[in-house]
């Protein structure tokens, strides 16, 4: 329908441009413009232009090289049939019509349907709150259901979403990862910081004594502008630095805290490869496509699937205890393939230790590694609310009334 829509447009004489990854408007297009070849420090070029099909192939072009895959790959071999499960019957928020439904543990499950059909609904509001209020005295009232049953086979249900890390300069991806305490115990303990005298603490922008107090640490000054939005300017003392001279005079292999915040994580590695705790959040973030990110990137520059996968990231460094419920929403939303695969095997990990990962997707490379798929609808609002089938892929594919189903049979068949 959106494609449709698209067409319409040009046809009515506009131009229409759009910053897209998924593969039907591509290959619908008229003109493709593709950048790259890789992210951050890798990409900033033209590496492709022209219609579709002219990319297939072309050894230079992430998404040439990607269009010329099948569209269609038949599932891998399913994990031994589920024997623990978590079941919440007669759902009733929203437009769900009394829904009764079953979730298998330690397995790959992606919730499917079109927009409006009720998976926010069911995994948000009724099943995640419920959960979370069972097993973490959590205050938020779920939605109206009857009951949920299987809680004691997990250990803790976490909701990985696309919400900020926070707002402030302050928020970055060391701190949020707590990579940034590594940091800070690694440049405390250089012989020119023991003779000075610095603890951990001197190298924190959050504290009074290494930062810049010109601008408390943030690195940018917030300029009132009375009847205009309020604007921020890199200061002028520390020039972005957040720290003060004494501060940036410390370095470790010729790198000061704030040089050190300003690599990519992917450099990052490479310099630091040593120091075991670093390394391991580090290739994590790699591991999920984020290897581009600059440590101490502003949290509020960062976009919605930046923002999960750093969530993601946090929740993969973390020793696993391998009974937890990780929910995600849309985790693919602005993700080319290449991403979408690095990040399919981060949750396939996952759930080899152990854990259950229950996933909201359209992406169809996602649905397809599924051990168990649950669509919704068939159609969104007051045409939605019902469970069209449940079970492994095959299942999917085979119902008739399934609009996914039948999206997946097209790519079979294309």
């Amino acid at each position: 329908q959106l494609i449709s829509l698209l067409q319409q447009l040009r046809d009515r004489g506009n131009t229409v441009l759009v910053v897209e990854h998924d593969r039907d408007v591509i290959e619908a297009s008229d003109y493709v413009v593709d950048m790259g070849p890789g992210a951050g420090e890798h990409g900033g070029e033209v590496v492709a232009v022209g219609p579709a099909y002219t990319l297939v192939g072309n050894a230079d072009s992430p998404t040439g090289r990607w269009l010329a895959l099948p569209a269609w790959s038949p599932p891998r071999k399913l994990r031994s049939a589920p024997d623990r499960w978590i079941r919440v019957r007669g759902m009733r928020a929203h437009n769900l019509r009394n829904v009764d439904l079953a979730v298998p543990l330690g397995r790959l499950v992606v919730v499917t349907g079109v927009s409006g059909s009720g998976k926010s609904t069911a995994i948000h509001d009724v099943l995640h709150r419920a959960l979370a209020r069972r097993l973490h005295n959590a205050a938020a009232r779920p939605g109206e259901h009857d009951s949920i049953e299987g809680e004691d086979q997990i250990g803790k249900v976490i909701l990985i979403d696309q919400g900020s890390i926070g707002r402030s300069p302050r928020s970055t991806p060391a701190t949020f990862t707590n990579l940034y305490g590594h940091l800070r115990k690694l440049m405390a303990q250089t012989p020119q910081a023991k003779t000075r005298g610095f603890s951990a603490g001197r190298f924190s922008f959050n504290t009074k004594g290494g930062r810049c107090e010109a601008c408390a640490g943030a690195g940018v000054r917030t300029l009132a502008m009375d009847f205009l939005p309020e604007v921020k300017v890199v200061c002028d003392e520390c020039r972005g630095q957040r720290f003060n001279r004494q501060t940036l005079e410390i370095t470790w292999k010729g790198h000061n805290i704030a040089q050190l915040l300003g690599l990519d994580v992917e450099s990052a590695r490479v310099l630091l490869s040593a120091v075991p705790p670093i390394e391991r959040i580090l290739g994590t973030l790699e591991a999920v496509g984020l290897g581009y990110l600059k440590l101490g990137q502003r949290a509020d520059t960062l976009s919605g699937g930046e923002a999960q996968r750093l969530k993601l990231a946090r929740e993969l460094s973390r020793p696993s205890q391998g009974d937890t419920l990780y929910l995600l929403d849309e985790p693919t939303t602005g993700l080319h393939f290449q991403d979408v695969e690095q990040l399919l095997g981060v949750l396939q990990r996952l759930v080899d230790k152990g854990n259950s990962v229950l996933v909201i997707e359209h992406q169809p490379d996602i649905i397809q590694a599924a051990d168990w798929v649950i669509d919704l609808g068939p159609g969104g609002g007051q045409a939605g609310g019902d469970v069209v089938v449940a079970g492994p892929v095959e299942s999917v594919l085979e119902c008739e009334g399934s609009h996914t189903g039948a999206m997946l049979r097209r790519l079979r068949n294309a």
